[in-house]
């Protein structure tokens, strides 16, 4: 198979299907039922709409099943997204959501495309740690100038935390005790109906008795009104170079939060269950297209949903039919009975949401982060406070370069350079003889500290330089150990070079650490062989001095 045609679905995408397809079916209809209350919430946190939601999980759930890399993903709209969904729409209103899902959706398949899928393997753990922990804030926060009033959230302000605090400044006292009342009714439900049994879908429940209780008792609260009863027909959205500039790197933002959080998500079904291998590179184009595929009938960006994957493949999701009944679930609710679901109230999915961002945080983790190393903990610390604070992308981008700067600091540490006690019998004048051992990486960040060491070296003729376990070294390392060379030269004192390793040589000769020894012969692969050359060299330098 060409790597072109691995990109493609296969015929082996839908083996065991015989097998599989009841259990695939339950965990479909399990998925839908699931998604249909995050479906709804998340497109109205976004400021995209209930309806933009729905056809981002219809949409976007069958072409990611049908093109994506993973077996038993679910894709659709997601927390995570709508953190950084809400300040494009409050900048350039709700119909750019549609122009952000397209360019995106195109970025993440041309990175599917260059088969940049495995990039994703170096954000270290806390820092996605700390920008889900981030993320679940911003959208607990994000749920409360809905439950202030109907008119909460045009506040105008974009950060989640001046908005809460703005609505909270102006709420509706009325209204936020009864909104309040249906957030903690559909919080019971959801933390305590799956106790009762795992199989009881909470949030769905949480948000019919809800919406039971808002029709039967007399109520201000405002709902979320007429939905259309078909999908809209697939349309290009207006743009102008203008707007398409403007927007450039919000689709950049969509689209490397889209990439993280799908291939992550992959990542994690993988490995609860024995779905099959996923392609990180096939995940992409499969991500990218399902995007496209929703901005074309007016939906949102889409990612891998690591909740619903997760509860796809608990409930014994095996193929990409799970995912594609989940999709087909959601679409019959629409066609049938999209009128009852115009009667649920705003608050009932606030209340949802608001669990489910609490749940994301996870103490434990967090904990263990903390506990670990004093990096790490200042890793996700920072990504924490700058997810929330500033902005998602700008928080992985922070971590990432803190997360690289300690690293290479750990790294730079781990070079030794330290003088040997020369082996065998000591004879005269080896106390003249540096046996100086650089063991580690030589590289940038330890090139400095290893100069210093070698170059401080006093009292004595020759310096011999073991490097049999000198590990990494770049153009740096090498540049570094040359000039030590030449300085020891430069002050009378021979420098020996003993252990050059082979995949070592073709650098050192090009960077000029060889050229710069005073003869080619002070080359020695053994140490007994420099070890002679220097004694015999500190003989030969006496003798000179005598006679002159």
């Amino acid at each position: 198979m060409s790597k072109r045609n691995s990109l493609l679905p296969q015929r082996s995408d839908y083996a065991g299907i015989r097998k599989t397809w009841r259990s695939d079916l339950i965990a479909g209809v399990t998925v839908g039922i699931v998604a249909l209350p995050l479906a709804l919430g998340f497109g109205i946190s976004s400021g995209a709409g209930a309806e933009a939601g729905l056809i981002t999980a219809i949409i976007a759930g069958v072409i990611a099943a049908v093109f994506g890399g993973s077996n038993v993903q679910v894709s659709g709209p997601t927390g995570a997204m709508v953190v950084v969904l809400a300040p494009i729409v409050a900048s350039h209103g709700p119909s750019a959501i549609v122009l952000v899902s397209l360019m995106g959706g195109l970025i993440v398949l041309i990175a599917g495309i260059l088969r940049l899928g495995r990039a994703v393997s170096l954000i270290p753990w806390p820092v996605i740690e700390g920008f889900t922990v981030g993320i679940g804030v911003i959208i607990f926060l994000q749920q409360i100038p809905a439950l202030t009033g109907p008119n909460g959230n045009e506040s105008g302000e974009t950060s989640a935390l001046l908005a809460a605090v703005a609505s909270l400044a102006n709420a509706d006292v009325n209204y936020l005790l009864w909104a309040i009342g249906a957030v903690i009714i559909a919080a019971i439900c959801m933390v305590g109906l799956p106790k009762i049994h795992p199989a009881i879908p909470g949030s769905l429940v949480a948000v019919i008795v809800v919406t039971v209780l808002a029709l039967v008792i007399d109520n201000p609260l405002a709902t979320i009104g007429a939905l259309p009863s078909t999908l809209p027909a697939p349309s290009i959205p207006p743009m102008n170079l203008e707007l398409l500039s403007d927007l450039l790197l919000p689709a950049v933002a969509v689209a490397a939060l889209a990439a993280i959080e799908s291939l992550l998500s992959a990542r994690v079904a993988a490995s609860m269950a024995d779905t099959g291998p996923y392609d990180p590179d096939r995940e992409l184009v499969g991500q990218g297209l399902a995007s496209i595929g929703s901005g074309l009938f007016g939906g949102m960006p889409a990612t891998g949903a690591i909740a619903r994957t997760a509860v796809n493949v608990r409930s014994g999701g095996r193929t990409r039919l799970a995912a594609i009944f989940h999709a087909v679930v959601l679409l019959i609710i629409v066609l049938l009975f999209s009128q009852p679901v115009s009667f649920i109230p705003l608050a009932a999915l606030s209340g949802v949401l608001m669990v489910t961002a609490i749940r994301m945080i996870n103490i434990s983790v967090g904990k263990s982060i903390l506990r670990s190393t004093r990096s790490d903990a200042l890793g996700y610390i920072v990504t924490v406070i700058i997810t929330i604070s500033v902005d998602l992308i700008v928080a992985v981008i922070i971590g990432l370069i803190l997360a690289g700067i300690f690293a290479i600091r750990n790294y730079a540490s781990a070079v030794r350079v330290y003088r040997e006690d020369l082996p065998g019998e000591p004879e005269e004048d080896d106390d003249r003889i540096a046996l100086i051992n650089i063991d580690g990486p030589l590289f940038f960040a330890s090139a400095d500290r290893v100069m210093d060491e070698v170059v401080n070296t006093q009292g004595v003729s020759v310096v011999i330089l073991r490097l049999s376990q000198l590990d990494t070294v770049d153009a740096t390392g090498a540049q570094t150990l040359s000039e030590v060379v030449r300085r020891l030269e430069a002050r009378g004192i021979t420098v020996l070079i003993k252990g050059l390793r082979e995949h070592h040589e073709k650098l050192f000769y090009q960077v000029g650490v060889i050229t710069a020894l005073r003869h080619k012969k002070h080359l020695f692969s053994d140490l007994d062989s420099a070890l002679e050359h220097a004694r015999s060299h500190i003989k030969r330098e006496d003798a000179s001095s005598q006679s002159s």
